[in-house]
């Protein structure tokens, strides 16, 4: 299972949001290229690297982004406000991988022509409360179930899903397990939300997922990338 650190980037500083709340947030650097650089040099086996200002069309931090993929020497992925064909191509000149979500389910034949241009470097986010996938910036509900999500996209060639319980994310309160290994079954997820410590690590791993995204729980010093990687 490889293990991902989260670089959530607002305002030109990492911080992590609880619930995907900008109200309710915690600034842990103003560096983003350092703290990209000292989660690498742990071990991490990818950086996903989170324009939260973009993601809530609130301005963008794409000057750090650039930054940082020119920086890394591991895999990176990006995410946060990839809403248009143009955009994700851009970000898919300098990272590894791209990771999309509100263009995913307003427009997905854009998504199709993404897949077969550079497959295997499309990630769809799939933010779900209760099952139901949530869209801007996590403030729209699609109605959509996560199963149907998945399908639909696998069909397009998509290999990878990101799957968020947004409910759990930021709160240290464990990872929806149920939900993951529903998922798990049908298609290759990260798991994100919730990682509070070393056992829920080994709950994601049963589950069936093949990544992990670790957040706040890394930051604030509950797990290690070392001690995930001993266990993944």
């Amino acid at each position: 299972m490889k293990v991902i650190a989260a670089v959530d980037i607002m305002g030109g500083s990492v911080v992590r949001l609880v619930k995907g709340d900008p109200a309710n947030k915690v600034v842990y650097s103003s560096d983003p290229v350092d703290t990209s650089k000292k989660w690498e040099a742990a071990g991490a086996d990818m950086l996903h690297i989170v324009d939260l200002d973009a993601a809530l069309s609130n301005g963008n931090n794409t000057e750090l982004v650039v930054k940082i993929t020119a920086a890394a020497k591991i895999p990176v992925q990006v995410a946060g406000g990839i809403r248009t064909p143009e955009k994700a191509e851009e970000m898919l000149s300098r990272a590894s991988r791209v990771v999309i979500g509100t263009m995913a389910y307003s427009d997905p034949e854009a998504v199709r022509k993404l897949v077969k241009k550079s497959p295997g470097r499309i990630v769809i986010s799939i933010d779900q409360v209760d099952g139901k996938v949530m869209v801007k910036g996590w403030k729209e509900s699609t109605g959509m179930k996560v199963a149907d999500a998945i399908s639909q996209f696998a069909s397009m060639g998509v290999e990878e899903f990101l799957l968020t319980s947004i409910e759990r994310d930021g709160t240290l309160q464990g990872p929806d397990v149920r939900n993951l290994a529903e998922a798990a079954k049908f298609a290759r997820i990260t798991a994100s939300g919730g990682i509070a410590s070393l056992e829920d690590i080994v709950k994601v791993r049963s589950a069936g997922c093949s990544s992990v995204i670790l957040g706040k729980a890394m930051y604030d010093g509950k797990v290690s990338i070392e001690r995930v990687k001993a266990l993944a």
